[in-house]
């Protein structure tokens, strides 16, 4: 019995056949317009492409019902109205060049597209023109008729797949909906400090509901994108990031990330864009991800909003109808660029914590009662400790840990240096508490450090200081230790040998579809070189790259360090507790411990007085 093939029916040999323009045009809907939130990044991004200053976005049921952008944009003429609604049709581009575009938009799909599945309505006046309206309703076109209007756009767009009512059932709830739309307002408001957007949901019968205002920035571009941010994610997060601006083999990055102690249970506030267009790129993601790892616990997630800037020429945005997926020429230009850049600037910020634990601490200190507990239970939560692995040390270290205690820094001798130590950014040491915990007084108010925490920060930077000058021990294996993977598996690993082999992991190719491991990172002890190079593989098709062998590596010095750092319970001197106070001001990332945590918090004297009704 012969089967009927599932794609073809019944007929002997299958037809070909030209579909109908309407059916090309539901077909290309379904490609560009997935759901409400991508009717109106498209249409957003028309309006910013024709230069508006002021773009108003109004919807209802989530959009399904209405959607109404409405911009001060350059606008158009009645004669450009049935060509903006024709596939293929565009003012961005000419066409001769597809590698040097430099709008949102160019092709030219995504009115069309809109018009195909719902009721399209298009009104818009130039300067020097009349206004003129024309409407599209499931692909049928009307006639251009003239219209009152302010110079610029106005898009309604109603029944959204009306036309397609199996794609309407696919939707998600009005509120789901709702949310998506506002996701991707704040994506384009970031991306254009200094242009005002205003989003507002309409109810039947009810005032229209604001969900954000973001007025123009002014200034210049990061007083710009400061306000915009502030407004956006809030105070918090513009308090506690530090500003990026780097330039690197003729690409610049730019933006806010935020300290690591302000980190995030999950990835929401990563925002990433290129040219000024937001994407979801696993190149730039997985970048931030690696410029943060030696700061972070693998359960917490870096803030940051960065833009990369770069040649149009550099990057493709034609890989998908969507437009969030990019291409890059040089991928490892754009992904050195971010980690550098980070890298640096997170060093470069010292021994700064974010300000939120000052804001717990002042918050369990006030007398609400429980309300202001639970708060501060919470963020201490937020912050427990994640125990690395405990692999066995091994018998090879090539150098010593440092002394646990410190040098000694009298009172005396600071104040020459640098005037009256509590002129210093973490003060003078004024008492230790529960045997742990410094106080130190500041001349604004006062921090409090956990000594054992912050000890243990300066003894790893020590070590990895140390290592990075005598280099990785490597043990050489007695038998080489022969691993079987597939051809194109190999090639990966073997493509990433050299970058193994800085950190002790030395490979090199075994016949057909097999590598021979010949040494191993010596501090790891003794390690299945088979299960170490698969998870370095998974790590290398995740994100192209791996530091898998040197998180390992330093998982064991930051275990090193917490044993030979400060003990709680140890009863600390006044020149060993300021001398500690001066390292941490010294010492790149000596904010926050090798867990996460924060190593100290600070209190304004003004916040203590309010604690106390002084104000």
């Amino acid at each position: 019995m012969n089967a009927v093939h599932p794609n073809i029916g019944d007929a002997a040999r299958p037809v070909i056949r030209a579909l109908d323009e309407a059916a090309i045009n539901r077909i290309a809907a379904g490609e560009v317009v997935e759901r409400p939130a991508s009717a109106v990044k498209e249409l957003v991004e028309n309006a910013i492409d024709a230069g508006a200053d002021s773009i108003r976005v109004d919807y209802a049921a989530g959009g399904k019902v209405l959607i109404r952008v409405t911009d001060d944009g350059c606008g158009m003429s009645a004669d450009d109205l049935p060509l903006a609604v024709a596939r293929h049709a565009t003012s961005k581009i000419d066409g001769s060049d597809l590698l040097n575009i430099r709008s949102f938009g160019f092709r030219g799909e995504a009115l069309a597209s809109l018009g195909a599945v719902g009721r399209l309505t298009l009104t818009s006046r130039s300067d020097g023109q009349m206004g003129a309206t024309l409407t599209v309703e499931g692909g049928r076109m009307g006639a251009v008729r003239p219209a009152s209007a302010a110079r610029g756009t106005m898009i309604e767009l109603r029944d959204l797949f009306y036309a397609t009512p199996a794609r309407l059932k696919f939707l998600r709830s009005d509120r789901a909906e709702a949310q998506a739309i506002a996701d991707v307002m704040r994506r384009l408001a970031m991306a254009q400090p200094k242009v005002s957007f205003v989003v507002s949901e309409l109810s039947d019968g009810e005032a229209p509901r604001q969900i954000f205002r973001s007025e123009a920035g002014t200034g210049d571009f990061f007083d710009a994108l400061h306000a915009r941010l502030a407004n956006l994610l809030g105070r918090d997060f513009v308090e506690n990031a530090l500003a990026i601006d780097v330039e690197r083999e003729g690409m610049r990055l730019t933006g806010y990330a935020a300290l690591p102690t302000y980190s995030r249970g999950t990835s929401v506030q990563q925002f990433m864009f290129v040219n000024g267009r937001p994407v979801l790129d696993r190149v730039l993601l997985g970048a931030l991800r690696v410029a943060y790892f030696d700061v972070l616990p693998r359960d917490r997630h870096p803030a940051a909003v960065l833009n990369v800037i770069c040649d149009p020429e550099r990057v493709d945005v034609n890989v998908h109808p969507a437009k969030s997926e990019v291409r890059f020429r040089e991928p490892d230009a754009a992904r050195s660029l971010i980690i550098t850049g980070l890298r640096t600037a997170l060093s470069d910020a010292g021994h700064r914590a974010s300000s939120t634990g000052g804001d717990a601490t002042l918050a369990a200190l006030r007398p609400e009662g429980v309300f202001a507990q639970d708060g501060a239970q919470s963020q201490a939560r937020v912050y427990q400790m994640q125990r690395p692995s405990q692999p066995s040390l091994g018998r090879a270290l090539a150098w010593q840990a440092p002394q646990t205690g410190f040098a000694e820094a009298p009172q005396a001798r600071m104040e020459q240096a640098g005037g009256p130590a509590q002129d210093f950014p973490l003060g003078a040491a004024k008492a230790q508490l529960h045997a742990n915990y410094i106080v130190a007084q500041t001349a604004s108010g006062m921090v409090i450090v956990d000594a054992h925490a912050a000890h243990e920060r300066l003894v790893y930077e020590r070590l990895k200081r140390q290592m990075a000058e005598s280099g990785v021990t490597a043990q050489a294996l007695l038998i080489p230790e022969i691993v079987e993977f597939s051809v194109p598996d190999c090639q990966r690993l073997l493509d990433a040998a050299a970058d193994l082999a800085r950190f002790g992991l030395v490979i090199e190719p075994f016949g057909q579809g097999a590598i021979a491991v010949r040494e191993t990172p010596a501090i790891l002890g003794i390690v299945s070189a088979a299960a170490l190079l698969r998870d370095v593989l998974d790590e290398l098709a995740d994100t192209g790259h791996s530091q898998l062998v040197q998180a390992k590596i330093e998982a064991i010095l930051s275990r090193m360090a917490c044993h030979g750092s400060v003990r709680t319970g140890r009863q600390m001197r006044a020149d060993e507790m300021n001398a500690l106070l001066r390292e941490m001001e010294q010492t790149p990332h000596s904010g926050q411990c090798n867990h996460g945590r924060p190593t100290y918090v600070e209190l304004k004297l003004s916040d203590i007085e309010r604690l106390f009704g002084r104000t």
